[in-house]
């Protein structure tokens, strides 16, 4: 896909933040990574006594250290939208090695795929197999396999990292798609009608 359409996905409403009223599918995600405190801390240079959130990756803020770190190279995040979209594409962020403290970005996620899951059941629709790379541009859209169903719930499985064998981070997820259409409701002259032929 040319670059200048991946832009435009790039400056698409993100229907995953926080603010918009998207959150975390804790029982289908990932935990947080519970390793040596004083470890992951030291790695991306905060005074911190606990690992952030998976609701990190939902808010616009990539500054170092902003990111939700999770157990090992795989791992998932499931995530609710405020309502059903049919998802055209998916933006992963994360930062630069320049500014990374530790000088490494090791903790980068790199192969991953995205689906759509359904609410209730544990079925999934693969919507693309991707990879991140550290060598391009911090923030990155991928086009996913646009579907004629809508999803409320996406989710992004991490493969592999690029190295990092304690923990992965992710900084931030966007979700770019088309809000459904909502069942139509009956006309106002439909409701209006055995009212006008009440006497």
């Amino acid at each position: 896909m040319p670059e200048t359409a991946l832009q435009d996905y790039a400056h698409m409403s993100d229907r995953a933040l926080r603010s918009s009223g998207a959150t975390i599918d804790i029982r289908r995600t990932s935990k947080s990574y519970e390793g040596p405190e004083h470890g992951l801390c030291r790695a991306l240079w905060l005074l911190c006594s606990a690992a952030n959130p998976p609701q990190t990756i939902l808010q616009p803020d990539v500054t170092p250290g902003q990111c939700w770190p999770f157990q090992g190279s795989r791992g998932q995040v499931v995530i609710r939208m405020p309502a059903p979209i049919q998802p055209t594409a998916v933006t992963v962020q994360h930062i630069y090695k320049a500014v990374s403290p530790s000088g490494t970005v090791s903790s980068a996620p790199r192969h991953f795929t995205v689906s759509g899951v359904d609410e209730e059941a544990e079925e999934e629709t693969l919507l693309g197999t991707f990879m991140y790379d550290v060598e391009k541009e911090a923030m990155q859209t991928f086009p996913l396999k646009e579907l004629s169903r809508a999803f409320q719930y996406i989710k992004l499985f991490v493969r592999s990292n690029w190295g990092n064998t304690e923990f992965t981070c992710i900084y931030r997820v966007q979700v770019h798609g088309k809000v459904a259409s909502q069942t139509s409701s009956p006309q106002p002259e439909d409701m209006r009608r055995p009212l006008l032929n009440k006497k």
